[in-house]
């Protein structure tokens, strides 16, 4: 009896370094959070997913001796659903960066979990501009586009050359809000003035009544300060209304080049918008669209390509801080340059802005399209200290402190 129990014994002590063993190599685990049914899933959607994992693979799928998996969820565009999420994945399942995270009220919901916990999130798909401001977090950062790149990138040039009275129709969250409150900063900077506004549920079908008010209020620019099927929405019922026939430009200022795919060239030419990515720009993009494409069956969009960008830079500051602890891997993001095909001299600042150049773009006629995707036509490049909100206005409390 004494002999078993001693074997026994001996079994299990040799058991142990084998579980600490497996516990050390536990997969870095890296979690796409996004819409992937709704409204915004042709936004980021599955395809982010794919071009987190084109990053993995490209980084080598492994680093600091550790396989890396790539995890998703559907957040329903709700705050309750994600955050629920985004408390296990950190909590259970040990994921520590949160990618993607379209919807605005969404992203700043998990960014402070994230920041509670100590993990990582990078939001590529929401756009409002808090995330970096007031909202900041020492763990969070906002890599593709905001609310301030938009209204800078888009209404200054439009002003100048003219239109100096604007409508904005907008969606009635924390993202459409904050866009309107920049633009009308812009606007009226630069001379303007905003002469009408409105706010739109978001999932509205019918826009009849809103785009009736921005024909009568004879606003010379009518800016959508809406994203996804709202966007896509607002545009073909304006076309039906008349609105630019009338004399009036329709500005997109959340728009994607998935939702000029959707609309068809007949509805979205004209529509002049802020990019901080275009698939067809140069031969990097070109490149890395074409892989894309191979795997997804469609160009990838501004969302896409930061996912792929963020999650590259995410992995490269885990390898030369050779920690995934959270605060360690955020001083590192924010020491290393970003230099790819989606930003060619990028800096992450203090509050989490991944400060890039941007490009002014205007939609094709059909006449001009060489073919599907072949969507753009590159006004001017907007430098990053344009279209980025100078840190001496920022209300991040990371830089005023």
């Amino acid at each position: 009896m004494k002999t078993k129990k001693l074997l026994l014994w001996m079994a299990l002590a040799a058991a142990i370094p084998s579980w600490a063993g497996a516990a050390g190599t536990e997969p870095l685990r890296i979690g796409i959070l996004n819409d992937q049914s709704g409204l915004y899933s042709d936004f980021g959607g599955a395809t982010s997913v794919t071009a987190a994992q084109m990053a993995v693979k490209d980084f080598g799928g492994e680093v600091l001796g550790r396989k890396i998996e790539v995890v998703s969820a559907d957040h329903q565009n709700k705050t309750d659903i994600a955050t629920s999420v985004a408390r296990k994945w950190f909590d259970v399942d040990h994921v520590e960066m949160i990618g993607d995270l379209t919807n605005s009220a969404v992203a700043l919901a998990v960014q402070g979990l994230a920041q509670e916990k100590g993990k990582i999130t990078i939001a590529s798909g929401p756009f409002s501009a808090a995330l970096t401001g007031k909202a900041c977090s020492p763990t969070g950062f906002h890599w593709a586009f905001d609310t301030y790149a938009s209204s800078v990138g888009t209404a200054t040039g439009l002003v100048q050359e003219g239109a100096k009275s604007w409508f904005i129709l907008g969606a009635d969250y924390a993202y459409g809000k904050q866009l309107a409150a920049d633009l009308t900063k812009v606007v009226e900077k630069n001379g303007g003035q905003i002469v009408g506004e409105v706010f739109h549920p978001v999932g509205t079908s019918d826009f009849a009544s809103f785009l009736l008010q921005a024909q009568s209020s004879k606003a010379q620019a009518v800016a959508l300060a809406n994203a996804g099927a709202d966007t896509s929405n607002s545009i073909k019922q304006a076309a039906e209304f008349g609105l630019t026939q009338g004399g009036q430009k329709l500005v997109a200022l959340g728009i994607v080049i998935s939702d000029v795919h959707a609309l068809g060239l007949e509805k979205a030419q004209g529509l002049v918008a802020t990019t901080p990515f275009y698939w067809n720009r140069d031969d990097a993009s070109r490149k890395f669209s074409a892989r894309f494409m191979e795997q997804t069956g469609r160009q990838p969009g501004m969302v896409q390509a930061s996912v792929y960008s963020s999650t590259l830079h995410y992995l490269k500051a885990v390898k030369a801080a050779g920690s995934t602890d959270g605060k360690v891997v955020a001083e590192k993001m924010r020491e290393l340059p970003v230099h790819d095909f989606f930003a060619e001299n990028g800096v992450v600042r203090k509050d989490g802005w991944m400060a890039h150049d941007m490009y002014l773009v205007q939609v094709k006629t059909p006449a001009e399209s060489k073919g599907p995707w072949d969507y753009y036509n590159i006004l001017r490049t907007l430098p990053a200290d344009l279209v980025s909100i100078p840190l001496a206005d920022s209300t991040c409390p990371l830089v005023k402190g």
